[in-house]
């Protein structure tokens, strides 16, 4: 009887460890995957997101001082009750012309102090419009206005990132756009959040970049064609491999296509990185 006991002692002790190990791991999820969830409510769908298992989210809903409709500290509560933190965000204004450079400034202080009283971590900017994808001149503009919103950011505790699509690693003059990003922005204002997808579809390859720019890529987008897995074309092994080289921080999921319903797709993404012996 004794020998049972120590027995299943042992194995709930063995069990609870294993559950720890598997809990240790950190990951986000960017709510721009389930946007027709949150649209249609907010406070329901981010309950479903924290019983998943998602850890913290980026929030892709950012208007007017507020996140999907609720002011900031409305927000973080709703996401704290549901065991969620609120780590980061995509929103922000493209370059503005001359003329409309104060508004535009005025609009980022507003978002800037949104952000802070919410007890963001970061700020994404999700993309660029067109001149970031003419010239150099243009992109060199896109450079300088990322390290004064950065500067901007920071002075509120924040760190400013951009966030790529696949256009960013077309060339312009013999020199690939995101490279030239990369050159010209400043390491300490501004940093660079990783879309694995993407960058794939673009035709580079990730680990080249840690390489070359180590320390510069603090968040990643874990994403593939539809669920995480679903393609078969994303050496997601490899990458996480070289996850120090890049200086990743956090782990993001984005799903933006779907074989499921997203939340559904967004929870199978979540097993598949849990599932994962190499992410850590």
């Amino acid at each position: 009887m004794m020998k049972n006991h120590i027995i299943l002692i042992l194995f709930a002790l063995f069990s609870t460890t294993l559950l720890s190990c598997n809990n240790s791991k950190e990951i986000g999820l960017q709510l721009w995957s389930v946007r027709a969830d949150m649209a249609d409510d907010a406070v329901a769908t981010i309950q479903q997101v924290g019983e998943i298992g998602y850890d913290f989210v980026e929030a892709a809903g950012y208007a007017d001082g507020k996140f999907y409709g609720m002011e900031p500290l409305e927000f973080k509560r709703v996401l704290n009750e549901n065991g969620l933190r609120f780590l980061s965000s995509h929103t922000g204004q493209h370059l503005p012309d001359d003329e409309n450079w104060e508004q535009t400034m005025q609009w980022w202080e507003t978002c800037i102090d949104a952000h802070a009283k919410a007890g963001v971590e970061y700020i994404v900017k999700p993309s660029m419009d067109d001149k970031g994808y003419g010239s150099l001149e243009d992109l060199q503009r896109y450079c300088d206005y990322f390290n004064t919103i950065g500067e901007m950011c920071a002075a509120k505790g924040i760190e400013f990132g951009y966030h790529n699509h696949d256009k960013e690693f077309e060339t312009v003059d013999g020199i690939t756009r995101y490279d030239y990003m990369l050159q010209n922005t400043d390491p300490d204002k501004v940093f660079f959040q990783l879309d694995l997808y993407w960058i794939t579809v673009g035709g580079k390859d990730p680990v080249d970049y840690f390489e070359e720019y180590p320390g510069r890529f603090t968040l990643w987008h874990v994403k593939d064609e539809k669920e995480l897995g679903e393609s078969g074309m994303m050496d997601f092994e490899r990458m996480f491999a070289n996850s120090g080289k890049a200086g990743m921080k956090h782990i993001i999921v984005e799903v933006e296509r779907y074989n499921f319903e997203p939340l559904v797709s967004v929870e199978k993404s979540y097993d598949f990185l849990m599932e994962a012996e190499y992410v850590k």
